[in-house]
């Protein structure tokens, strides 16, 4: 979407506008705004010329123009009907030095999860990836993970889901019956560019299983179509998005607003990491993400691992 039909929509979004005025305030021509208000209505925008100017009444169900269209985050929205992987493509924009653009698809062929785990990404999810540029060091890095995770976990209970967030990067609905503890929702996977003292550009992709029929994910997966009905994507994204760029301006609030949703704390726990296995009870989390399990000898501070919850005795 170009500049001028994104400052169209911004201004759209908040009252109605006549022609000459939106010309004015976007510096440009009336008949540019005339062939902007065209194109909007090519995407599937139904924009209405009334007395008090042009009014926008509907917009389409999903895409780039919909999410932006009365989005309060700074962000330019990308958006694929079906792409390989949005991480792949937000890689790519990155290294050409975009930041605050998402990367937005309705479905991934080529998706992957952490430890590089094959990742269900059928039609009617919300697949998305976020390129930023954070003023950090690397080792902070892993704090936007637990901002996303909450930013997840919100836009879900928002929709109806009664959505909580498993160590490291999952976003579940809990169920002590199922193998690993809950019910996964949404996965995130971040990675990251830099030297030794500061991040050049982060990516966070978000994977969530929104409008999707329990027969196209995997075992052990739900969706919120499956917990509480269908979702307006378009709003989802947009809850996400601001409770994502609110937590990343702030990150020492994203801890508690972690530990308000986790599902993980309290429960007993099998953490696998690259050389030892530690089991005991999740007791909090430590800035910039790691778990702190006490186990029967100690308290020990995981920094990255496969957490799996364990049945209660």
């Amino acid at each position: 979407m170009n500049e001028t039909r994104r400052a169209l929509l911004g201004e759209l979004s908040s009252s109605a506008a006549s022609g000459p005025a939106l010309a004015e305030r976007l510096d440009v021509s009336r008949a540019a705004v005339w062939k902007q208000v065209e194109a909007l209505r090519d995407e599937g925008f139904v924009v209405e010329s009334t007395e008090a100017g042009y009014v926008v009444t509907a917009v389409p169900e999903f895409g780039a123009g919909t999410v932006e269209y009365g989005l309060d985050a700074p962000y330019t929205v990308e958006y694929h009907d079906t792409i390989g992987s949005t991480n792949d493509r937000g890689r790519e924009l990155a290294a050409a030095g975009a930041s605050d653009v998402v990367v937005l698809a309705d479905e991934q062929t080529g998706s992957r999860g952490r430890l590089r785990r094959a990742w269900s990404a059928p039609s009617g999810g919300v697949w998305l990836s976020i390129v930023f540029r954070p003023d950090c060091p690397p080792a902070h890095a892993p704090i936007y993970t637990l901002a996303a995770a909450v930013a997840t976990t919100r836009a879900a209970r928002e929709a109806g889901v009664d959505a909580s967030i498993k160590w490291p990067n999952d976003v579940v609905v809990s169920d002590d019956t199922a193998e690993r503890g809950g019910r996964k929702l949404a996965g995130i996977l971040t990675e990251m560019e830099g030297e030794a003292n500061r991040v050049s550009w982060l990516l966070v992709g978000i994977g969530v299983n929104a409008n999707v029929d329990a027969s196209a994910l995997p075992a052990g997966a739900t969706s919120i179509r499956e917990e509480a009905g269908d979702v307006e994507r378009r709003v989802f994204v947009q809850r996400l998005l601001e409770t994502f760029d609110e937590l990343r301006g702030d990150p020492d609030s994203v801890l508690d607003a972690w530990r308000e949703h986790a599902d993980t704390l309290g429960r007993r726990v099998r953490v696998e990491t690259t050389s030892e296995t530690i089991e005991g009870v999740a007791v909090d989390v430590e800035f910039p993400g790691a778990l702190v399990v006490r186990t029967d000898e100690e308290d020990r501070v995981i920094h990255t691992g496969d957490c799996e919850h364990l049945r209660p005795v």
